[in-house]
């Protein structure tokens, strides 16, 4: 594997619930020697409520992941070393927030004040380096999602995580803080197989010296 990097680097990792970003995350962290930052799940106050429940505590959730991911956001972008973070502070409102409020779980007034504040947020934020976008179909991601049988997602929808791809495919069509490169995550086993995890993250450092093509398939 040949580094073409010269200078330090600061990613996002993005895409659907089960698409492979902690596991691509910690991979390429493990791999490259790059500090690494997760979503906040175990630990996260809200989540299982949430789940229970989206319309009492969506507005909570949001709150409590725009703070969260906004501190990741400072602390890995300031740090001296190269950096990955499991989801970006993004997709907080032009994916999740956006999917609540068209649902009804986040009334108008309290998405409209999340904005304000999320606007606020990341008009102050450093610019990441490259955004790395996994894709799957939603039976796989449901299937995954099923496989590691974490409790607080027995009642995820498949429903809502089409609505989430929708989403995630017009955020992606109009992003323009940094590069992409979308990374079709069902056609590529960089979990199980390391010459495939070779090949993913030579894409990525070649992305980032700007000689990768956009998309990964």
């Amino acid at each position: 594997m040949t580094s073409k990097l010269r200078s330090k680097k600061f990613v996002l990792m993005a895409g659907n619930i089960g698409s492979g970003k902690t596991s691509l995350t910690r991979l390429v962290g493990e791999k490259l020697g790059w500090q690494t930052a997760y979503e906040s799940v175990s630990d996260n106050p809200y989540l299982a409520d949430f789940y229970k429940d989206m319309r009492q505590w969506s507005f909570h959730l949001q709150v409590y992941f725009l703070g969260n991911r906004a501190a990741q956001h400072i602390e890995l972008a300031q740090s001296p070393r190269s950096a990955i973070i499991d989801r970006s502070i993004y997709e907080d409102a032009r994916i999740f927030a956006r999917a609540l409020n068209a649902m009804g779980n986040l009334q108008d007034r309290e998405y409209q004040a999340y904005l304000r504040l999320y606007d606020l947020i990341v008009s102050t934020l450093p610019r990441p380096d490259l955004l790395i976008f996994l894709k799957a179909p939603v039976n796989v991601l449901l299937k995954r999602i099923q496989i590691r049988a974490r409790s607080i997602e027995d009642s995820i929808d498949p429903d809502y995580l089409a609505l989430l791809d929708k989403y995630y495919a017009e955020w992606i069509d109009s992003f323009d803080l940094c590069p992409v490169l979308t990374i079709e995550s069902d056609a590529v086993d960089f979990v199980n197989k390391p010459a495939q995890l070779d090949l993913v993250t030579q894409r990525i450092l070649d992305r980032l010296a700007g000689t990768e093509k956009l998309i990964l398939d």
